[in-house]
């Protein structure tokens, strides 16, 4: 049996955490900004998916590659981090400055990797800037500007949808992470993922690193909102949802649901 108990899974985030605390800033950019660019790629072939078959569930189940890609390969994924270095501050393995420095960097060097990836997109779908009738093109455009003017629209229960939608997000992504501790095999690992992941993309929720590539591509591609409005409108809500459902939602109520055993470890 490749299956780990829940308690098993709870020491494992935590000392995952105490890890993500002590890395170099040199190895926690260079994740961060490899795990903004794959989770760019599964995005556009989501939305490839979905423009072909005309079926948004279709890009909804092919989504979940990237975010398996990032964790078998051991990159940094800020949403996930979310969920486990509260926890190792809650259990003095590092500190709240450190995890503070640790979510800023990642942070970075996802803007960094989905900015870039963004830009060598916008190149491709366009053919430089010379055509720009792909479908694909407007697809984009249209999910961008529903992540920002939509909410802009609204005003500031927009702001807070965005807020709800992305903390119901990493819910799922966060217990995406927790997932790949549950089994000892690749194959359990990419099954567990896929799962909650799948979920979340399925349902339009709000995902920072996913808009960090989305947002900017939009802007290249004629989309109708500024950077501020980037900023403000969804950036900014999302990245406090996103905290609040892998940090409270995911994190903390595992803890308090399998906290036994961890607390019989430490003695």
């Amino acid at each position: 049996m490749d299956y780990v108990k829940p308690g098993q899974m709870l020491e494992s985030l935590i000392a995952m955490g105490e890890a993500k605390a002590k890395l170099p800033v040199s190895q926690k950019l260079a994740r961060s900004a490899m795990a903004g660019a794959i989770l760019g790629c599964a995005t556009t072939l989501a939305y490839t998916a979905s423009v072909q078959t005309k079926m948004p569930i279709a890009g909804a189940v092919l989504f979940p590659m990237g975010f398996v890609l990032i964790l078998l390969l051991g990159l940094e994924l800020v949403t996930g981090s979310f969920a486990a270095l509260p926890l190792a501050v809650l259990k003095r393995r590092t500190s709240a400055a450190k995890m503070a420095s640790s979510f800023a960097w990642a942070l970075l060097g996802h803007a960094i990797g989905a900015g870039l990836y963004a830009a060598f997109y916008a190149m491709t779908i366009t053919k430089m800037g010379h055509d720009m009738s792909n479908p694909l093109v407007q697809a984009v455009v249209s999910a961008a500007e529903g992540k920002t003017s939509a909410y802009i629209h609204i005003g500031a229960e927009g702001w807070m949808l965005a807020f709800v939608k992305a903390a119901l997000c990493n819910w799922m992504v966060a217990l995406g992470a927790i997932m790949s501790l549950s089994s000892t095999s690749t194959i359990g690992k990419i099954a567990a993922m896929w799962m909650p992941v799948l979920l979340f993309f399925g349902q339009g929720f709000e995902h920072l690193i996913v808009n960090m590539f989305l947002l900017p591509a939009g802007i290249m591609l004629g989309g109708n909102y500024s950077i501020a409005d980037m900023l403000l409108w969804n950036w900014f809500p999302v990245l406090l949802g996103n905290f609040v459902g892998g940090a409270i939602f995911t994190g903390l109520l595992f803890y308090v649901a399998h906290r036994q055993k961890v607390a019989a470890a430490d003695r």
